[in-house]
């Protein structure tokens, strides 16, 4: 059989099926958000360890909500972003009217480089929308302390790094708030969906309204709602719209397929890492980058960066990764440096690209290939032996 290496694999089991099916078969069932979302919102604060979840329909739409919810609350209008991310982490900011204020990453991790973003840091900064990504810990001591100090408010976008920790304490459990991604092939799915974490009641109440057009009802607070109708005395009880809102509910489908996949999270975290490591150890550290900052890292794919800026190389790994129908992706997270996107030249007039060095060598010769639970090490072996074998005269 001719090798072939996909970049993502259906991790949806016989189990979550069969979960499914039962609620469906189930009699008067309900299907839009309800009792399910409920248990699996608890489900999910109790594996990672804060007090609230607030389960919606994309990573994406809890980057909105997340950004929303900084401009009710606060007033300064600078956040700062990583050039290596995804897009909605970016647009949530524009799209809210702060001001994105951009830093290069740290290579050894793919994150925020933390003297970056304390040399950005200034009396206008609100926030830091710090990416963990590829399954990479982008915390430290030195920026935790720092953001304590100024009253920084620390936000994380955990999408592709479900399980990793700092310190043997999960991320996304250090921030104000953090969003996480259950889209396909990530660390676990409920098919499309993303949750808000955080430790503050306001903040969670604010985003259970936000996720359902700004209604006072749906804050789950009787004394809050019994002073809104009250305020409000002309309106209906029930329809009563706070802010100018969304409708980002995620329904009971979802959370039945989430819980069953809680159930096996650990135990296919511990195979991604024991994945990476060997792949690590196998791909020729001449060639490519490995000495990674791997400590407490729980990896969503495996990267590929070349050593050195060579297009010679580049040309012939990509033939070879083509010819092996091994699937990839240039650029690592989100198509590479955002700073070079389209959607940014309305918003940003003068970019210096010269001053963000690191993720312009990713966004040229960076590249990431499939890892998941499933991938045995005898195939990790076969795509390290192919890597290795790319030359050039």
């Amino acid at each position: 059989m001719k090798f072939s290496h996909p970049l993502m694999h259906n991790n949806f089991t016989s189990n979550d099926r069969n979960a499914a099916i039962k609620l469906l078969r189930a009699k008067n069932t309900i299907l839009t958000q309800s009792k399910n979302v409920k248990k699996f919102e608890k489900a999910w604060s109790k594996w990672l360890g804060v007090k609230y979840s607030v389960f919606v329909n994309s990573g994406s739409s809890a980057n909105l909500l997340t950004i929303s919810i900084l401009k009710i609350l606060y007033r300064k209008n600078e956040i700062i972003v990583p050039t290596l991310t995804w897009v909605s982490d970016i647009n949530s900011v524009i799209q809210n009217n702060f001001k994105p204020v951009f830093v290069d990453i740290n290579p050894n991790n793919l994150c925020m480089d933390e003297n970056e973003i304390i040399k950005k840091a200034n009396n206008k900064t609100l926030a830091v929308f710090l990416t963990h990504a590829q399954g990479f810990n982008g915390l430290s001591s030195k920026l935790i302390n720092f953001l304590n100090k100024k009253k920084i408010l620390l936000i994380e976008d955990v999408c592709e790094s479900h399980g990793a920790t700092f310190q043997n304490k999960k991320l996304g459990t250090f921030g104000k708030i953090s969003n996480f991604s259950f889209y396909y092939a990530h660390h676990m799915s409920t098919i499309e969906g993303g949750m808000i974490c955080t430790n503050d009641r306001k903040i969670y109440e604010i985003a259970k309204m936000l996720r359902s057009h700004g209604m006072a009802r749906e804050a789950n607070n009787i004394k809050f709602e019994k002073n809104m109708i009250k305020k409000y005395s002309e309106l209906s009880q029930k329809f009563i719209f706070l802010y100018s809102a969304y409708n980002f509910r995620n329904n009971e489908i979802g959370a039945v397929i989430g819980l069953n996949q809680l159930k096996s999270l650990n135990k296919n975290n511990k195979k991604r890492q024991k994945n990476f490591s060997l792949f690590l150890k196998l791909i020729d550290k001449n060639k490519y980058k490995t000495d990674f900052l791997i400590d407490g890292s729980c990896n969503y794919a495996f990267p590929l960066i070349l050593r050195k800026p060579n297009y010679a190389f580049r040309k012939a790994l990509e033939n070879k990764l083509i010819e092996n129908r091994i699937e990839f992706r240039r650029g690592n997270a989100g198509g590479g440096n955002q700073l070079r996107q389209p959607y940014l030249k309305s918003y940003i007039k003068k970019i210096h690209l010269s001053n963000f060095k690191q993720v312009e060598h990713i966004h040229f010769f960076g590249y990431y290939i499939g890892n998941y639970p499933s991938l045995k090490s005898n195939k990790i072996k076969k795509l390290a032996n192919i890597l290795n074998s790319v030359n050039v005269n």
